[in-house]
């Protein structure tokens, strides 16, 4: 595939949709890009420098840029930065504002000017120029004399101002070196908030030396220390990102009563939990110790995140322990709070005016939206979009998670087609939009570890970052697609594993046999998602994650390939030959290789739910070549054939052992196209 193409050109008002020819290799796609003639050499010589914005942080980011072109052309920089612009390869220029740490509404904003001579950032704050950063290392690539960047022109802004991921670290525990490989990531397709979800039923993962029982009884041992979080959040920083921390409360919260359980609404005792769900432990809003303790826990970690916003969870609160308690009840009437739900509100109130104090901004799961709340509340939709646009038209600033949901393993086309400011919130008027502040991929993590985490991230996470960054009618689908492969390559530079770990996975699967029979068939499954999987298997947190669906994708890159081409040959066009050659030797492997894999498997019991998935997907590469054989002939298929392969390929489509055979999805593009044309000869012929 050819790295760049011609021209692309998109106004961020209404501008020109770009088709997939014309289309860069870049993801998010710029407001504007203009290619110009020539091109840039990248060699030992390639330098750096800055004018006008100087200080030891953008010093340390372009040390950073120049470590990665070297890591990504494997030449040796001898002369990698230079204190000013003079003779520098890159220069960048940047006299506007210096912040210490990036804040919401900060410009963004940059120009990148390539030429054949150097090229030359232009941006007004640092953070800019850091995503102008990212986006000349995805520019670099071989070309006819060597490492090289295509000449160009681009004009760049964010759409929204928020653009976050966030991690669950509570149901699976992610080390240091997972949160930092991520960061790298998501400075390359410029996310800039890390929601970092810090406490739930099944751990308290930060140091509390005021609380210290948080800590110590309620994370296994697995919790990060303080100056880990302070090194988090310069590490974010350093790469633009702003760390967002959550501790969920008043519901969530059973890892919080391990070591206080006074906190609680009922007596207890409690446990850390090793299964997923709700739960109906919640803190008790009643009693005034409570805002005495969150008030002393909120002076400790606001001091440990700078960021003006604190998000505290609120989501799922059950309040079975609150209708059952006498004294939460007889405080309810004393305070005139019909149900529950004021309750709720109330704590949340209470909540809110502490984290004011502190100078943090309170930001909830929609759950929390009450009409009592102060409008500077920010409501996080995860139930759908009706409720982001029923908070901005209430008057409440709204990020959008809805159709987000990195852990539900939808493909990237599904994330790609939602929207923050569509749906319900296309109907808010001018002074109610501008309250949808952007959205937030979310990896929530009862089925991810720190093995299988990236993958379930990346590249997936890259199109909904293009959603967020580019102009809203960038939404070429195929287009999208072509980049994101693109982008996953790439991201192998900032340090994610999501590519790495899928290989040493597989490896370990087929002990000390050769595993490329495994390889071959797990390239055409797909993992099932957390919903369907906790449907299937009743899993804890000390559940092994090493299965063939832990380490399958999401969506699987051959298969999609491998679709384009069954519609080329279904098609019949002049052009379909080599589609069809393709396939046909694709097929020609799936035939062959059940019989690798039964020996491959044979008393290995990891592989023993996948042996009837090799069948499945041999018995693909034989309907297949039959398929390609009605449709080389050009004579229609008899309806009686065609009928006992819609049958055959009905169960295979189904999911089995948490995995989708997506080798189905060529075979029935084939066989709805020789249908097609079967029925039409019919109709010309009766």
């Amino acid at each position: 595939m050819l790295r760049f193409f011609a021209y692309l050109a998109l106004a961020a008002g209404g501008g020109l949709q770009a088709s997939r020819a014309a289309a860069l290799a870049l993801m998010p796609l710029p407001v504007k890009a203009e290619r110009g003639p020539g091109r840039l050499a990248i060699d030992a010589g390639f330098g750096v420098g800055a004018t006008g914005c100087w200080d030891a942080r953008l010093g340390a980011a372009l040390d950073r840029f120049v470590e990665r072109v070297a890591r990504q052309t494997g030449i040796f920089m001898t002369a990698p930065r230079l204190a000013g612009g003079a003779g520098a390869t890159l220069r960048v220029e940047c006299p506007g504002e210096r912040s210490e740490y990036p804040a919401l509404g900060v410009d963004e904003s940059y120009t990148l000017d390539v030429s054949a001579e150097g090229a030359r950032i232009q941006s007004v704050t640092v953070w800019g120029t850091l995503h102008a950063l990212a986006t000349f290392a995805q520019l670099i690539g071989p070309g006819p004399q060597g490492w090289e960047v295509p000449a160009i022109h681009i004009e760049d802004r964010p759409r929204f101002a928020w653009r976050g991921l966030m991690l669950d670290v509570s149901r699976h525990w992610m080390p240091m070196e997972v949160i930092e490989r991520n960061l790298d990531a998501m400075a390359a397709v410029k996310l800039n908030v890390f929601h970092w979800h810090l406490s739930d039923d099944q751990g308290f993962r930060v140091e509390s030396r005021r609380y210290p029982r948080l800590h110590e009884m309620g994370s296994d041992g697995h919790y990060y220390t303080q100056e880990e979080i302070r090194r988090v959040v310069g590490y974010a920083r350093d790469r633009g990102i702003r760390v967002v921390p959550e501790f969920d409360i008043p519901g969530h919260t059973s890892s919080w009563f391990v070591g206080y359980p006074e906190l609680a609404s009922g007596p207890g005792p409690y446990s850390i939990s090793r299964n997923f769900g709700v739960f109906d432990p919640a803190m008790d809003p009643s009693r005034e110790e409570i805002y005495t303790f969150l008030d002393g826990f909120f002076e400790e970690m606001t001091a440990l995140f700078p960021d003006p916003y604190f998000h505290i969870g609120g989501d799922e609160v059950v309040g079975k322990q609150w209708s059952s308690s006498p004294g939460i009840q007889a405080f309810a009437r004393e305070h005139g709070l019909a149900d529950n739900g004021a309750l709720q509100a109330y704590f949340n109130q209470r909540v809110s005016k502490l984290l004011q104090k502190r100078g943090r901004i309170m930001i909830g799961w929609d759950e929390v939206l009450n009409p009592a709340l102060p409008k500077s509340t920010v409501i996080q939709s995860w139930r759908g979009p009706a409720s982001l646009a029923e908070a901005a038209a209430r008057g409440y600033s709204g990020i959008l998670s809805s159709g987000y949901y990195l852990d539900h393993l939808s493909p990237a086309s599904y994330h790609y087609a939602v929207d923050p400011l569509a749906g319900g919130s296309a109907q808010l008027n001018s002074s109610e939009a501008p309250r949808i502040l952007g959205g937030e991929a979310c990896m929530w993590a009862e089925l991810v570890d720190a093995e299988t985490v990236d993958s379930r991230i990346w590249p997936r996470a890259a199109a909904i970052a293009e959603r967020l960054w580019s102009p809203g009618e960038t939404t070429d689908v195929a287009s999208m697609y072509d980049r994101m492969e693109a982008a996953s390559r790439e991201l192998e530079w900032t340090g994610v594993r999501h590519r790495d770990n899928y290989a040493a996975m597989l490896e370990r699967l087929a002990g000390d046999r050769p595993a490329e029979p495994l390889r071959l068939l797990a390239d055409v499954c797909e993992a099932l998602g957390l919903g369907p999987r906790r449907a299937a298997a009743d899993y804890t947190t000390q559940t092994p994650l090493n299965r063939l669906v832990d380490a399958a994708r999401p969506e699987s890159e051959r298969v999609r390939s491998l679709e384009r081409s069954a519609r080329a040959a279904a098609a019949a066009g002049a052009g379909s030959a080599p589609d069809r050659a393709r396939l046909r030797e694709e097929f020609r492997r799936w035939v062959a290789n059940d019989a690798a894999f039964q020996e491959l498997a044979e008393g290995n019991s990891l592989l023993d739910e996948v042996k009837p998935l090799s069948k499945d997907l041999a018995r693909l590469g034989s309907m297949g070549t039959e398929i390609l054989n009605y449709l080389q002939s050009g004579k229609p298929a008899p309806a009686a054939w065609l009928a006992r392969q819609t049958r055959e390929l009905a169960p295979i489509s189904k999911p089995s052992a948490e995995l989708n055979l997506a080798a189905a999805r060529p075979v029935k593009v084939l066989l709805d196209g020789l249908a097609k044309g079967s029925r039409q000869a019919a109709r010309r012929n009766p």
